[in-house]
């Protein structure tokens, strides 16, 4: 695992525009019942999602991939404002919420060192919503090991969410 400084290198950031107000996006975000159907790129499922939704409450969730191998994630909340911005931790665990190396699991995962993932949501008028992703991960390297266009086809996926939650409403 490489480590960077936040301020030496470009972070991954993915930027997308939602139709649908701000509360919505939020709650598909932070409510493990929706975090589920969204979390992991395309073809991978969500089975397990714990969420202790609170600054110092933690995380844990399962990543399964479409041939039926799991990995698991587990992080802390640092920093939470309502409908607005929440920054976390988020590390490769085991099924316990214990960090783990991501090597251990045959995964080369580059961080910058000290950087959380900070998740914006904007109200963008007519009832939009513009929701940012900036990663622990310097931008090269996601793009390189996939990680950018997974973190697209997630954005995909929680598009799906809210439009159910939208018609719902």
């Amino acid at each position: 695992m490489t480590k960077n400084t936040v301020n030496e290198i470009e972070r991954m950031v993915v930027t997308r525009v939602f139709d649908a107000p701000r509360e919505l996006v939020w709650k598909a975000w932070t409510d493990p019942k929706y975090v589920m159907q969204w979390w992991g790129p395309k073809g991978f499922t969500s089975p397990v999602c714990k969420m202790d939704f609170r600054v110092g409450g933690k995380y844990l969730i399962c990543t399964r991939t479409p041939d039926g191998q799991d990995f698991w994630h587990g992080g802390e909340y640092h920093e939470i404002v309502p409908l607005e911005k929440i920054i976390s931790s988020m590390y490769f665990s085991d099924s316990k919420g214990n960090k783990i190396d991501p090597a251990q699991l045959g995964i080369e995962h580059e961080a910058i060192e000290g950087a959380h993932d900070v998740i914006l949501f904007e109200d963008f008028g007519n009832g939009q919503t513009k929701l940012t992703f900036i990663g622990n991960e310097p931008m090269e390297s996601a793009k390189n090991s996939g990680q950018l266009e997974g973190m697209n086809q997630v954005f995909d996926k929680v598009a799906e969410v809210v439009t159910k939650l939208a018609q719902a409403k």
